[in-house]
């Protein structure tokens, strides 16, 4: 099987390419989507039954197996949202002056069905995973969805770099929920969570190199880890929104949507006031 650094080698190398092209995908001509959207939607099934035919196998090449299709469905997540299909009931900027948990609610409703199809999938792939000896494709999963939840969070309560460039112009008013300042009490605490899990997973996949299965399942979980950690650095540091990702900015430019529509039409959309 790969060594500890082919492996760290392969989650960095999926992370950078798969993030990047999703971001592709998603800044497309509107009338791919559909097209982007089936494909993914046609390999989901055959991830999930991996997911499931991997659990019982307790082997170094069955915990790379419940990774990969851990990700792989985590990959149709996202697609779901940033191509549109999958979002909340809200598709509307906040107006100037929303603020509290009023806006905070707005900013529920404009994720909301994403939140509940994810929670699905987690349940989904913790039946299919049951008691299983091998479920490093669940904690994959539930690693990835806690460090989104962690950033969505952040992000709305502030954090210096927004990264509202990413955005694919379908979904600009998303950046009204942003809050572009200093950083809230929760940053500090989710970097501190994250940073624990992170050394711990690397001190347990450490003790457990001498063990293949243990041993790589743990050096995986613990490079994606990481991999969130670092994402939560980066929205404190001023880097242009395509440094790691300035190929798919260029490859997937097209001409700029119209302007998102407000809770008042009169309102052009703008971020959030810094005061709850």
């Amino acid at each position: 099987m790969l060594s500890s650094l082919g492996l760290i080698f392969c989650v960095v190398a999926a992370w950078w390419l798969s993030t990047g092209l999703i971001f592709l995908l998603g800044r497309l001509a509107p009338e791919t989507f559909r097209w982007s959207l089936l494909g993914a939607t046609a390999l989901l099934p055959g991830a999930l039954w991996l997911l499931h035919a991997s659990s019982d196998a307790d082997t170094a090449l069955g915990a790379c197996l419940g990774f990969g299709t851990a990700i792989a469905v985590w990959a149709w997540l996202e697609m779901s949202f940033l191509l549109g299909a999958v979002t909340g009931p809200r598709r509307a900027a906040c107006a100037p002056g929303c603020g509290g948990k009023r806006h905070f609610w707005h900013a529920v409703e404009a994720i909301l069905y994403h939140e509940i199809v994810s929670l699905m999938l987690l349940a989904l792939a913790l039946a299919l995973s049951w008691h299983a000896a091998n479920q490093y494709g669940l904690w994959t999963l539930l690693l990835l969805w806690g460090m989104r939840v962690s950033a969505k969070l952040n992000l709305h309560f502030g954090v210096p770099n927004v990264g509202a460039a990413m955005l694919p112009p379908h979904l600009k008013y998303l950046a009204s929920f942003f809050r572009q300042r200093r950083t809230s009490a929760l940053f500090p605490l989710s970097v501190l969570i994250a940073a624990g899990s992170s050394l711990a997973l690397v001190y347990a996949g450490w003790k457990a190199r001498a063990e293949p299965f243990q041993g790589t399942g743990l050096t995986l979980l613990a490079t994606l880890c990481t991999l969130g950690l670092i994402e939560h650095g980066m929205l404190t540091l001023s880097l242009p929104a395509d440094a790691f990702w300035g190929w798919m900015r260029r490859m997937g430019r097209r001409p700029a949507a119209s302007r998102p529509a407000t809770c008042r039409a009169h309102h052009p959309a703008r971020p959030a006031p810094d005061s709850p």
